[in-house]
């Protein structure tokens, strides 16, 4: 299974599949065998990069779709 970034309404980004997050350093974050997290988008949680839920108590608010990114420079 390849990784499944999801952008949630007014939330997280749920990060589901094979994945690995690292620290500035290159340090691989031990996730104790999870398939899914979800990362704060809000910048307001007691436990980044991780989501603690704080954005609903914050009111952040973010709607995102889909859409096409502009073609690469080159």
């Amino acid at each position: 299974m390849g990784t499944k970034i999801t952008v949630r309404k007014n939330g997280s980004y749920r990060v589901e599949g094979d994945f690995v997050i690292e620290d500035a350093d290159g340090n691989a974050f031990d996730l104790s065998g999870r398939t899914a997290v979800s990362l704060c988008r809000c910048g307001h949680s007691k436990d980044k990069p991780f989501c603690d839920g704080t954005h609903k108590i914050v009111g952040f608010e973010s709607e995102v779709t889909a859409r096409t990114l502009a073609p690469i420079k080159s």
